[in-house]
């Protein structure tokens, strides 16, 4: 079996990289690539996003036929896919960072500023938080409810369907931090730098 992060200059994904080799040592390849036909044969696909929608969004447009590949591994053969950060963001239809840019559409919402309430909460929200898990996600396998995972952001992806939030955090309000819709699974927080318990996610994710 093979795990494929697609590598799109979308900023530094070095972290996600070693932690997806820690977890999967001998037993399944991890390819870092952009390469279209290698993405298409893979088994199950990451996508990691670091830096503004905007960005992320512009820097795969960028990759002639990786917007249309990725849509045929995750909507058309409905292939594991996991969104981390911006990789997640970018599931929406559109996002309000920077400017208005439309995203991949597969999870229909949109991504706007976290609410900061004039000042009392910090952005961007950096550090650990608790999640609460609000659906049973085969991602969360084996993870406690309230376990704390390490983010950073200063935008939320608030959903259309409310039914596709697997876990949510409260900074400001109910941040929406996990998502699951059918082979599609995204995290606003970082797995790969939330110790063991990332980690646990990051196997499960591996193990589908």
């Amino acid at each position: 079996m093979n795990v494929t992060i697609v590598d799109y200059k979308s900023g530094n994904i070095s972290s996600v990289i070693n932690s997806f080799k820690e977890v999967a040592k001998d037993k399944v390849t991890i390819e870092v690539t952009s390469d279209l036909n290698k993405i298409k044969s893979s088994d199950k696909v990451v996508l990691p996003g670091q830096g503004s929608f905007k960005s992320c969004v512009d820097a795969l447009n960028k990759i002639k036929g990786l917007t249309d590949t990725l849509n045929e591994f995750a909507i058309t053969n409905k292939k594991p896919l996991l969104g981390i950060c911006v990789g997640l963001q970018m599931f929406a239809d559109v996002g309000y960072e920077e400017t208005e840019t439309k995203g991949l559409g597969w999870i229909s919402g949109k991504v706007s500023k976290i609410d900061n309430q004039n000042g009392i909460f910090k952005l961007p929200h950096i550090g650990w938080n608790q999640i609460n898990i609000v659906k049973d996600s085969k991602i969360f396998k084996d993870i406690e409810n309230n376990s704390h995972m390490y983010f950073v952001h200063s935008y939320e992806f608030v959903p259309n369907d409310k039914k596709v939030i697997s876990a949510t955090t409260d900074y400001s309000s109910n941040i929406v931090c996990s998502v699951e819709k059918e082979n599609i699974f995204g995290t606003q927080f970082h797995p790969e730098k939330s110790d063991k318990i990332g980690l646990k996610i990051i196997s499960n994710f591996i193990n589908l």
